[in-house]
């Protein structure tokens, strides 16, 4: 005698139907009543490395973040007046005129978005220092670096950003 209801909890059967409709809800936030549906987080990568660029953007993309990509300091200018990210991802060694260090003084006087720096150069941790903000305003991130160190770094940032 085979029981239906046991076959259908096998892995793989893709069958869970202890949780349905008529399950208690347990205040669970996601499941909040009133809660308005959340907006995925606009994150801007300003980065001149178009491969580098892409595969951020791949990474945060397929993590659910909205991103736009600005391949030079004065385009990542222009992105941020038409729409102020939720968090910049900032290589300080932007080939043009504008250095990161620029981009990051210029996006200062308009905004305190989280920045998260990235970048070879071994001296940034000093120079950082010396700004006066937290780790959550404004940290750096060594080249090369792993993407799910990216990504971690991202959500730790996140947290100060207002739902």
């Amino acid at each position: 005698m085979r029981d239906n209801d046991s076959a259908n909890t096998l892995p793989g059967s893709g069958n869970l139907s202890a949780l349905d409709a008529t399950s208690p809800d347990y205040g669970h936030p996601a499941r909040e009543k009133n809660e308005k549906p959340r907006l995925p987080k606009h994150i801007l990568v300003v980065e001149d490395d178009a491969s580098l660029a892409a595969l951020e953007a791949d990474v945060l993309t397929a993590s659910g973040y909205t991103v736009t990509i600005a391949s030079s300091g004065e385009v990542a200018v222009l992105a941020f007046q038409q729409a102020i990210p939720d968090l910049i991802v900032l290589d300080l060694e932007l080939s043009g005129t504008m250095t990161g260090w620029d981009v990051l003084h210029t996006l200062r006087t308009r905004s305190r978005v989280p920045v998260l720096l990235t970048s070879s150069l071994t001296a940034v941790g000093k120079r950082l220092r010396s700004r006066g903000e937290t780790r959550l305003t404004l940290d750096h991130l060594p080249k090369p670096y792993p993407m799910q160190t990216l990504l971690k770094r991202i959500e730790r940032m996140l947290v100060i950003v207002p739902q």
